[in-house]
């Protein structure tokens, strides 16, 4: 960290190679550089990868299949947690009866599913066939993505469901899907999911595997923290 902290002093254009197979706490670091790559593990032929992306011969499109803590405090921290009775809205610095940490904020540094690349994406409304679902059928969600750089890119398009009321505790979201697709400046796709009543299952509080009618939101973007939303019922 000292020779990252007096390299950063005499050159800003600094990039970052994270070799590891954990979430680590980067805070500074990302603070320092003007970029990160994480590269996992990747091998003996991962040298060549990695001066391929940072030349800009290709492009990064892997995405974090883990949480990066803003601080180690948070740990552990996972995308599906968990809803409270008392959510925090807002900055937490202004928030005095919420569930939160008094000093720093609930999100991780990097959520789930979060990662960059050279271009841009934007996303449209999700667009739902119906917006209520029977046993044995399925309702369509999609989206329409476009590509808003100057740059061929590659986008993992996640799908991310919650349970409003549940009989046992239900997380504020689960992963049900993803899609990868690639397109090239200025062009769009369409993306569409299916979901269907199996999708919704949990295990209840006699161990069986099942869904309960009612409300539910359907969430599609680029990572688990999206707000990008649509309601449906099962009936």
């Amino acid at each position: 960290m000292e020779l990252l902290r007096q390299v950063c002093r005499v050159n800003s254009n600094v990039c970052v190679v994270l070799f590891g197979g954990r979430p680590l706490e980067i805070r500074e670091v990302t603070e320092l550089a003007g970029s990160v790559l994480m590269a996992w593990l990747p091998g003996t032929e991962g040298a060549d990868a990695l001066a391929r992306v940072l030349l800009g011969e290709s492009a990064p499109s892997g995405r974090l299949a883990m949480s990066f803590p803003w601080c180690v405090g948070q740990e552990p921290l996972h995308y599906d947690y968990l809803i409270t009775g008392r959510p925090l809205i807002g900055d937490y610095r202004k928030s005095k009866w919420s569930s939160q940490y008094l000093d720093v904020p609930n999100e991780p540094l990097y959520t789930f599913g979060f990662g960059l690349t050279y271009t841009d994406f934007d996303y449209s409304s999700i667009r739902l066939d119906s917006d209520r679902l029977a046993k044995g059928e399925q309702i369509l969600a999609t989206v329409t993505v476009r590509n808003t750089g100057n740059r061929r890119g590659t986008e993992t398009v996640q799908l991310y469901i919650r349970d409003l009321v549940g009989s046992v505790a239900r997380p504020i979201r689960s992963l049900k899907g993803f899609q990868r697709i690639t397109l090239e400046p200025g062009e769009s796709a369409e993306v569409s999911f299916k979901i269907t009543e199996e999708m919704l299952r949990f295990y209840d509080k006699n161990m069986h595997y099942t869904s309960e009618p009612g409300k539910f939101f359907v969430f599609i973007g680029p990572d688990s923290l999206t707000e990008n939303c649509a309601g449906f019922i099962l009936e």
